[in-house]
């Protein structure tokens, strides 16, 4: 409830069939009447003490209208309507401000106290007379002028037909404000700074003005996972995203795209088309056309399942941009049991027949089966690591069973003393002249007395196999008349 009707002014036993001047249409936002009065006893000036259109109290000019505030209303047309009424523009004033000239009550806002007659209006009270003024003066003035003449020229030259054009739905109104932005107040139309509005609010109405406003809509995008706000007015989705420049070729959009964009606003979601290239492990290379925002939600548009030891460059978490590279790494473990022979164990018997250093193969043996399991480590299909982590004998080997002499060689003594004479005393020595081995062997006597038995040449042989086979050739010839020097020197039987 206003203040004025709490506070008992004039307008609540105000009769409509009788007090008002002129019946005024329910859409209609300014009214005005004449009452008579009786004579006050020469009593003057004015606004009237007790004009029915003020609440009690004296707050001085504060109320009064002054010829400032016609001028305001009538703006640039002012001289001529009162020429067409006749009448003198301080008398218009002092016939609006006197008591017999009634107006819509004020309605004074809740939130002013109780008003001190004699202190000056508070801030919030003086805006409120300006829009009361502003509203309702300009039907005050025809009404009078109207009163005055007798005719409606004067006062429907004040009255214009204009239209109202709100986020393209229109209405013709009549009004008597001077300017767009009265007529939007006077609509209670209010106009925001993200609203369009043709012609601006300062502009002069004009009879069959068209007054355009495009409301504007808050659009909370969130494109390709980055959110952002922006303005727009009524337009559609697609529209908006095309203003904005957003791609849309391709796009994913989570409204349909012919949907006007609401008044009070919406959030949209858009994920535009990307060209990307997807290499999955050892494949080949693979080009794509994806909304997807992120790694993950390509791989599962995919339908791609990675491994627990398999890695994405970038990380699945990583946004997409166009013309990127996702590499997929499949690292991979695998157990390999592999066949493999289990070699011959040897077992040696000695026989105390056979010169130390002479070998015979009694039985040959045979070798085994086991399986070997393998860690294999893979990346991208290639081997990378192999690690063995058991083996398990399926077939036992059969051994082999070797004669060794046990005897030592007889006059070994003898031989360390020749074979001082030919080599030095150096079992192994390779003279490079065709001999061979601490006694100096060839290569065709240590082959006929049977020296290949141990190594392909003499030197490559023990000191006892050398022996033995020396013995052969000394006892196969009488004496050691093979090594005729040193057998001289050292006084042996040739």
């Amino acid at each position: 409830m206003s203040s004025s009707s709490a506070r008992g002014y004039w307008g609540d036993s105000f009769d409509t069939s009788t007090d008002w001047f002129t019946p005024v249409p329910p859409e209609a936002s300014t009214a005005v009447g004449l009452l008579d009065r009786p004579d006050q006893g020469g009593r003057s000036g004015y606004p009237a003490q007790d004009h029915p259109s003020f609440p009690p109290g004296t707050l001085g000019e504060t109320w009064s209208i002054t010829q400032q505030d016609l001028y305001e209303v009538l703006g640039a047309d002012a001289d001529d309507l009162l020429a067409d009424a006749d009448v003198e523009l301080d008398e218009l004033v002092r016939m609006i401000n006197a008591e017999t000239t009634v107006m819509p009550p004020l309605d004074i806002p809740d939130t002013i106290a109780e008003l001190d007659p004699h202190a000056p209006p508070p801030p919030e009270m003086v805006e409120a007379i300006s829009t009361w003024k502003r509203r309702f003066l300009k039907g005050a003035v025809g009404a009078v002028i109207l009163t005055l003449t007798g005719t409606g020229g004067a006062a429907a030259a004040m009255d214009k037909s204009v239209t109202v054009e709100v986020d393209g739905k229109e209405r013709e109104i009549n009004t008597y404000a001077s300017t767009v932005g009265e007529v939007l107040e006077n609509q209670g139309i209010e106009v925001d700074s993200h609203d369009a509005l043709s012609p601006s609010p300062s502009s002069q109405l004009e009879q069959g003005e068209t007054i355009s406003l495009d409301r504007g809509r808050l659009l909370t995008m969130t494109v390709d996972g980055q959110q952002r706000e922006e303005w727009v007015r009524s337009v559609t989705v697609g529209q908006a995203l095309r203003q904005l420049g957003v791609s849309t070729d391709g796009a994913w959009v989570s409204a349909k795209r012919s949907m006007p964009v609401p008044e009070q606003g919406m959030n949209l979601e858009v994920k535009t088309q990307k060209s990307i290239t997807l290499v999955n492990g050892g494949q080949q290379p693979e080009q794509l056309e994806t909304t997807a925002v992120t790694v993950d939600e390509l791989l599962n548009q995919q339908h791609v399942e990675l491994g627990a030891q398999d890695r994405v460059t970038p990380g699945g978490g990583e946004r997409i941009t166009d013309g990127a590279t996702i590499e997929i790494n499949r690292t991979g473990t695998s157990t390999e049991n592999v066949h493999q022979s289990v070699d011959p164990p040897v077992e040696e018997i000695v026989d105390n027949s056979m010169l130390k250093g002479e070998r015979k193969v009694e039985q040959q043996g045979s070798p085994g089966k086991k399986i070997v399991f393998y860690r294999v480590t893979t990346k991208n299909g290639e081997e990378t690591g192999r690690e063995k982590i058991d083996e398990k004998i399926v077939e036992q080997p059969e051994p082999k069973v070797v004669r060794v002499g046990g005897k030592e060689p007889p006059n070994s003594a003898v031989w360390d003393k020749l074979a001082q004479c030919e080599s030095g005393g150096d079992w192994h020595t390779n003279s490079g002249n065709g001999y061979y081995g601490g006694i100096q062997f060839d290569k065709s006597t240590w082959v006929a007395y049977g020296g290949d038995q141990y190594a392909a040449y003499p030197h490559k042989a023990t000191r006892e196999q050398q022996i033995a086979v020396a013995t052969k050739v000394r006892d196969a010839r009488g004496g050691y008349g093979a090594w005729p020097s040193c057998a001289s020197q050292l006084g042996l039987s040739s």
